[in-house]
């Protein structure tokens, strides 16, 4: 039977995790981000699945032969989940393996003619960063790092788009108070107006994973790279990786990436599943 875990015991769940996968399923373990995770025993747990926070999708955890779990699987989508997700306007799921072995089980339990898709991961240290490719904005164009003061839209300067701050951070974060104990984030303002963001996405130990987006009216401008330097800087300054996870389609975030001097740490599929 698949159960869930109470947010106290998410500890249990922890020698499940492959070490070299994803910093998403660490964040919510450790009570950084905020997630869901059910499993095929509460007590001692082999076998189990994430739901990010964010619900950007599951990661399923231990093992990947566990016959009993994987058979529960299908049926537990579409009458436990289902209903939750259809409440938050879900109608298809992310899953994807925390190492690669599950890729067929899950082709086994939800068929085999998954649209999949590559992803690609990345993370920085601080010899490898190129400060030297840091572009200079056009005039108008300022950085500022994302404070208290910003987020609740106070102070000397204010934002005519501050929800786009507020719904980006409060995707991943179940508070700003949250995101600004255990997060670091930066922004690109033009005429009042936040037109780029780079943020911590998911924190787990002094790994901090990116998210980033520039408004399109404002792309092309170097603006995802200017921010995201700042990111990169204040990491380094503070003995933090940052950690860069991105579609192989997408070649823009990949190449902003790479000019900042990342290295692809590994890479995974997922898959796209319809309730």
């Amino acid at each position: 039977m698949i159960s869930e875990l109470k947010a106290s015991e998410f500890y249990k769940c922890k020698e499940l995790l492959y070490e070299e996968g994803h910093l998403e399923p660490k964040a919510i373990i450790e009570g950084k981000n905020s997630g869901r995770i059910f499993v095929d025993d509460i007590n001692a747990p082999t076998s189990g699945l994430i739901w990010l926070g964010s619900n950007n999708g599951f990661i399923f955890i231990g093992n990947e032969e566990n016959e009993g779990f994987n058979f529960e699987l299908n049926n537990f989508f579409n009458t436990v989940i289902k209903s939750d997700a259809n409440k938050v306007g879900l109608t298809a799921f992310e899953a994807i393996g925390n190492h690669s072995k599950w890729n067929e089980t899950i082709k086994k339990v939800f068929g085999e003619n998954l649209k999949s898709y590559n992803q690609r991961v990345y993370d920085l240290q601080k010899d490898h960063y190129r400060i030297q490719n840091e572009p200079v904005l056009e005039q108008g164009y300022e950085v500022r790092k994302i404070t208290k003061n910003i987020l609740g839209n106070e102070g000397c300067l204010t934002f005519k788009n501050i929800g786009f701050l507020n719904s980006k951070i409060l995707e991943f974060w179940t508070s700003f108070e949250r995101f600004l104990n255990n997060g670091i984030g930066y922004l690109v303002v033009y005429e009042s107006e936040i037109v780029s963001v780079c943020f911590s996405g998911a924190v787990a130990g002094n790994v901090h994973g990116i998210d980033i987006e520039t408004l399109k009216h404002h792309q092309g401008k170097k603006l995802a790279q200017k921010v995201a330097h700042s990111f990169v800087q204040d990491c380094i300054e503070n003995n933090l990786t940052p950690y860069w996870n991105c579609m192989e389609v997408n070649i823009p975030s990949n190449s902003v990436a790479e000019k900042i001097g990342f290295k692809n740490k590994f890479n995974y599929i997922w898959y796209s599943i319809p309730f």
